[in-house]
């Protein structure tokens, strides 16, 4: 098996949720223990959000190079970056990392494709929802990425920050969650829903919402992973 790089922290709560699918992927329920070789590397997230908030992009790819070339050094095989914010600047990491990459974005792409979904929204942090690196990857293959409306979008980021990214996971807050994937599958004809931060699959748990599918960016992630790592 190849070793497990993960950038975790971004936030730490999605990253537990990471080693856990890992470990259980491998689980045989036959006593055998051969679990994967994971080396982790959590970044400090407020240093991340901070370069984020004030808009220095150049400061953070070599940021995060730098992570993926530490986690290279102590012998993994292969980096992921465990967060879908970052993947804004996946291209120009990608490109220079001493190591290769599995995107999320690309197997949420791949896993949409399989699926025949053809119309799919996105959840996501205010940075994802604002950003198209999503659409420009769904783009080669002709599907839309549907985005919540101007005030939905600021709802999400705020309940991400102050609430989910926390370990806080309210019911009132779920309920919410989902009145927006309703109406968005009722006015914007969504016949999907991309969970595009890995912090909404810790509170919309449930594999559909509204009758339609969810598409969870942890778990098609991991299973990118575990496909790598087995090799």
């Amino acid at each position: 098996m190849k070793k497990i790089g993960l950038i975790g922290g971004m936030g730490p709560e999605s990253t537990l949720d990471y080693y856990r699918s890992i470990i259980d992927s491998f689980k045989k329920g036959e006593g055998d223990l051969s679990y994967p070789e994971i080396i982790i590397y959590s970044v400090n997230l407020s240093e991340f959000l901070n370069l984020m908030k004030a808009k220095e992009y150049d400061k953070i790819v070599p940021l995060l190079l730098g992570k993926i070339e530490a986690l290279a050094k102590a012998g993994a095989d292969f980096a992921a970056i465990t967060a879908n914010t970052p993947h804004m600047f996946y291209d120009a990491i990608a490109a220079k990392s001493p190591i290769p990459m599995i995107s999320i974005v690309e197997a949420t792409c791949r896993e949409t494709i399989r699926k025949g979904l053809k119309r799919p929204g996105l959840f996501g942090t205010g940075f994802t929802m604002a950003s198209d690196f999503y659409q420009k990857v769904f783009d080669r293959f002709q599907i839309p990425i549907v985005l919540p409306d101007v005030d939905e979008m600021e709802i999400l980021n705020q309940k991400l920050f102050n609430e989910i990214e926390l370990g806080i996971f309210r019911e009132d807050t779920r309920n919410l969650l989902i009145e927006i994937i309703k109406r968005m599958a009722e006015e914007e004809n969504i016949d999907s829903l991309i969970l595009g931060c890995t912090e909404f699959p810790l509170i919309l748990t449930a594999a559909e919402y509204a009758g339609i599918p969810m598409l969870n960016t942890t778990q098609i992630h991991v299973e990118a992973i575990v496909k790598e790592c087995r090799g």
